[in-house]
């Protein structure tokens, strides 16, 4: 399918694609995909009004209503599937499945929000005074805004749509200025959900496309109370601690440096193909992609054989072609990162496999070999994320080592271990363990299900996006006491007779 068939299909239309200031080029082979129109930031205050006299009405809906907007954005997700997955390849370079699998993850985070919707549970507390009820609920909070990188254009704004709308509360998402027509289609989706529901207010559900004024915007408003931000950690450096500064609530998705340990016991064979998935697929442009590899001495060179003969035979061009594993990076940009940092892993020692930009047999575009570097420790190098297939291979000799290891980075999103060794997979898990937010046994650090709350610690930034209780963080809580009595005692026994 030509580019512009994909556009098309995907509901994007010559307005939506033409005259703006904005350009995007698709990293498959550079070429110019749309000039898109930003938002004036000048026009932030009155997009922020308008979610906020949104959230007026939208709060006093009952959530298992809301919980039907989200339901049919889930059917219409499901209708455009194979358009916007494609539109997906087409913007960021991943492989078809990915992108498809893009687009699965949105129809699930749905799916779960509309269960959610009929379970925004609060609790009855027991009160120490006679005659009187203690209670907990959970209210609408207000505008929720979304700064969504450019490695999940879509499923990020997903995850937290679908709660903050079940949650009762507006959205306005400003996406990655190099994936923004993921975006555009995705909010024409989502306007066939607001038809089809009704009597939405107008507002619920905004898009704007910029740079950093325009998010600047969202950070700064005391009328956005909740501010996902998904990206490196030197962003959320500066978006954090904006938003706290006005008593707002920073939801933070930042950095990874993502490791396995492999014990002496561990499947290798299993091993090996989460190894070669977690560090290569979407090219290593994953928060959650594998980047250390912590092995025991006595399999090290086995398993270096094993990973350096796979990663000759992984298929690297087109990634709308049938059998690629590895499409491009984002852009030329990237590449240079990543051979920049090859270089200073060899100036500190490391031993590089791969690793070279890719010419022969593919498009113009940032194409390149995946890179398995082995390192004599874990040095500056390699306590740092670069966003490209680097895998750094370090050794260990006693498990608590390589726990050590594992945590002693900046980072602390997700982890892994392949073990057969219950002892060693439940103290990986346990506090002595890994000090992520997501910690595996015998599967990689990629691929997270929406079912679990998605987030990590230290610079990772601490935020939950997703599943389990995550929807909290899109709402206030509410003690609340009834004295259904004819007296007034106090709390704690205080007496204060008048």
């Amino acid at each position: 399918m030509t580019h512009s068939a994909t556009l098309a299909a995907a509901g994007l239309t010559p307005a939506d694609l033409t005259g703006g200031t904005l350009t995007v080029r698709s990293p498959i082979d550079g070429a110019d995909l749309a000039r898109v129109h930003e938002t004036p930031a000048s026009e932030m205050p009155v997009l922020i009004a308008r979610a906020k006299s949104a959230f007026t009405q939208w709060r006093t809906v009952p959530a298992p209503r809301r919980g039907e907007l989200v339901r049919l954005l889930g059917e219409e997700l499901r209708a455009a599937k194979a358009d916007l997955g494609a539109l997906v390849t087409l913007e960021v370079g991943k492989i078809t499945s990915e992108g498809l699998g893009e687009v699965q993850e949105m129809i699930d985070i749905c799916d779960f929000a509309v269960g959610l919707s009929r379970q925004l549970y609060g609790l009855t507390i027991a009160s120490e005074r006679p005659g009187h009820r203690m209670a907990e609920t959970w209210h609408p909070i207000g505008p929720v805004g979304v700064i969504s990188a450019f490695n999940f254009p879509v499923a990020v704004w997903s995850w937290n749509a679908a709660l903050a709308l079940v949650c009762g509360n507006p959205v306005i998402w400003k996406p990655s200025e190099k994936t923004p027509l993921t975006a555009i289609a995705t909010m024409r989706i989502m306007e066939r959900a607001l038809a089809r529901f009704g009597d939405a207010p107008q507002g619920l559900c905004q898009l704007v496309i910029g740079g950093p004024e325009i998010g600047a915007a969202l950070v700064d408003s005391p009328d956005v109370p909740v501010l996902s931000a998904t990206g490196s950690t030197r962003m959320g450096g500066i978006v954090g601690p904006k938003v706290a500064a006005r008593w707002g609530r920073p939801i933070l998705e930042l950095g990874g440096n993502n490791a396995m340990i492999v014990a002496p016991s561990a499947d290798l064979d299993m091993a090996v193909r989460a190894i070669v998935f977690g560090a290569v697929g979407t090219a290593g442009q994953r928060c959650t992609s594998l980047r250390r590899l912590i092995v025991h001495r006595s399999i090290r060179d086995d398993l270096v054989a094993r990973l350096t003969k796979a990663y000759a035979s992984l298929p690297i061009g087109d990634p709308r072609a049938e059998g690629t594993l590895i499409g491009p990076l984002i852009d030329e940009a990237a590449r240079d990162r990543m051979m920049h940092q090859l270089t200073r892993a060899r100036a500190d020692g490391g031993t590089v496999h791969g690793g070279q930009p890719v010419t022969q047999g593919v498009s113009p575009g940032a194409y390149v070999t995946p890179a398995l570097v082995e390192m004599p420790a874990q040095t500056a190098t390699v306590r740092e994320e670069t966003f490209a297939p680097i895998l750094y291979v370090l050794t260990y000799d006693a498990f608590d080592d390589a726990i050590a290891l594992q945590n002693d980075v900046p980072q602390g999103l997700s982890s892994c271990i392949f073990t057969l060794n219950l002892r060693e997979a439940e103290t990986f898990l346990s506090a002595a363990g890994s000090d992520c937010g997501i910690a595996n046994v015998n599967i990689g650090p990629s691929g997270a299900e929406i079912g679990g709350a998605f987030g990590g610690e230290k610079e990772t930034g601490g935020g939950r996006e997703s599943g389990s209780d995550a929807w909290k963080g899109y709402m206030r809580r509410q003690t609340s006491t009834v004295n259904y009595s004819a007296h007034l005692p106090l709390a704690q026994g205080v007496r204060f007779d008048l």
